[in-house]
């Protein structure tokens, strides 16, 4: 990739010393390299985007709603090649890519269709209190947004915050992981074909650098960020110089609720769905189970069976249930928090240790019973497929270990009484709650956490509004 930056309509080369290597994480070998962004071209990303900003943010409802499902069709015609991408650089088995594949294309076609039927609609009248006054208000775009995805769900995560971007009127600069560096850039290749006006959608690879350089650049208006507690805290502290908005969409330490009157083996399912998908890099994962002590004995002799039948290996050379961590630097954390556990005399239930499923960064599926909550692994994210317990007695005494946490994500209730499954989602202080269900995420659905988990709404009517600033004109009569 001689030229892998997209910016104001054209493919450039990057112009750091600094490189950026793709590894595919099943073998834990190089499969790609392309040269960084400097500081200079992400001051030319910018100026690119606040030049097109005027053009774009006036343009129909209608002429961007074509655009983003031109993205869509397109996301979809790319289907298997990006399926495999994800494959090789995430190391996610293929089920798990076509959802994500899924996932983005819906976003678009949610987002065009959502804002198709606003083309000429005209500013809405606000009622006032006297006939001396008129009032109206206009929701405009807020302007040049900095978006900086994860390596995670790639793809996904852009999407959901390209397409409201977009959508709203805005122009952007997309900084992708240094990571999964390759995926993103068949958001430029599809501008190109939709002929999408220069500097609308600009795309910077790099490393923590680049992304400081773009946090930290004077013409963005909005900073949307996916990613860790840290580098949130640092991408707040720069938008503070400029009192500029943020959306932050952070770590989860999360809890899955399980109550005596649940099917054992549906349950079993959904929990492992929520630590194990994406091999547990999620902030989402449910890493905290909170089980009913009349059937914690059963359900853990389930699980235990079921974590030891998963098939663990390269999605490219087989039907696998679980992928290896996508990163060495991940593997080497998962590690040191298994270590961490043994320290702590943590009774093991079944995994913590290395898989020779390869050559890879692959770990096994673990799960610690009975574990203290004062116990680093019950407190803090480990980000791979680790799976801590605890028990509970009454209803109370579940919600109130479940909140009991500096992050507020999501949660998962299981129980067949759903009267009392409702008064549980509704005493959790987190933003997504899901009920007898794995982690089905919709477009139309708010995303976003309480606490430690970030500030802001993705997805939904909400992130459109994330790229919205009001404004309302009001007009003396007489």
């Amino acid at each position: 990739m001689s030229t892998p930056h997209y910016i104001n309509g054209r493919w450039v080369s990057g112009n750091s010393i600094n490189r950026i290597t793709a590894y595919d994480p099943s073998l834990g070998q190089p499969f790609d390299e392309l040269d960084a962004a400097d500081a200079a071209q992400v001051d030319e990303a910018v100026t690119a985007a606040r030049r097109a900003l005027p053009n774009w943010s006036k343009a129909g409802a209608v002429t961007r709603a074509d655009y983003l499902q031109g993205f869509a069709d397109s996301l979809e015609e790319r289907r298997e090649n990006l399926i495999s991408l994800l494959m090789q650089n995430n190391g996610k088995p293929r089920h798990e890519a076509s959802v994500d594949i899924d996932d983005a294309v819906a976003t678009f076609r949610y987002y065009a269709n959502l804002i198709r039927p606003l083309n000429g609609q005209p500013d809405n009248a606000v009622a006032l209190p006297t006939v001396a006054f008129s009032s109206h208000v206009r929701l405009e775009a807020i302007g040049v947004v900095g978006l900086i995805v994860p390596w995670n769900f790639p793809l996904v995560t852009s999407a959901w915050k390209l397409a409201p971007a977009l959508a709203a009127g805005c122009t952007v600069v997309l900084k992708p992981s240094e990571i999964t560096p390759l995926i993103e850039q068949v958001y430029g290749q599809i501008a190109d074909e939709l002929e999408l006006p220069a500097g609308v959608l600009n795309i910077v690879m790099g490393l923590a650098d680049t992304g400081a350089a773009l946090s930290d650049h004077p013409g963005i208006d909005k900073l949307s960020f996916t990613g860790s507690n840290a580098v949130g805290s640092l991408v707040m502290r720069t938008a503070a110089t400029y009192c500029r908005p943020v959306t932050l969409e952070l770590g989860g330490k999360s809890a899955i609720l399980v109550f005596e009157d649940c099917d054992l083996d549906q349950a079993v399912e959904w929990i492992i769905a929520g630590i194990c998908w994406n091999a547990g890099q999620m902030c989402s994962a449910t890493s905290r189970l909170l089980v009913h002590e009349s059937i914690a004995d059963a359900l853990m002799l389930r699980l235990k069976s079921a974590f030891e039948k998963l098939r663990i290996g390269n999605p490219l050379t087989g039907e696998v249930d679980m992928g290896p961590l996508t990163s060495k630097a991940q593997w080497v954390k998962v590690n040191e928090y298994l270590a961490i556990a043994d320290a702590e005399g943590l009774h093991c239930l079944t995994g913590a240790g290395t898989l020779q499923s390869g050559p890879g960064w692959f770990v096994s599926p673990t799960i610690y019973c009975d574990v203290p909550s004062n116990s680093r692994l019950w407190t803090e994210e480990i980000f791979g497929p680790v799976l801590c317990t605890q028990r509970f007695a009454t209803q109370e005494q579940a919600v109130a270990m479940a909140n009991d946490s500096r992050f507020g994500l999501v949660a998962t209730v299981i129980s067949t009484d759903l009267a009392r499954a409702e008064r549980v989602a509704e005493a959790l202080d987190v933003g997504h709650v899901w009920i007898n269900s794995v982690q089905v995420v919709f477009a139309q659905t708010s995303w976003g956490g309480t606490k430690g988990s970030g500030i802001g709404r993705e997805l939904g009517p909400w992130g459109l509004s994330a790229y919205q600033s009001v404004k309302h004109i009001t007009r003396f009569i007489g």
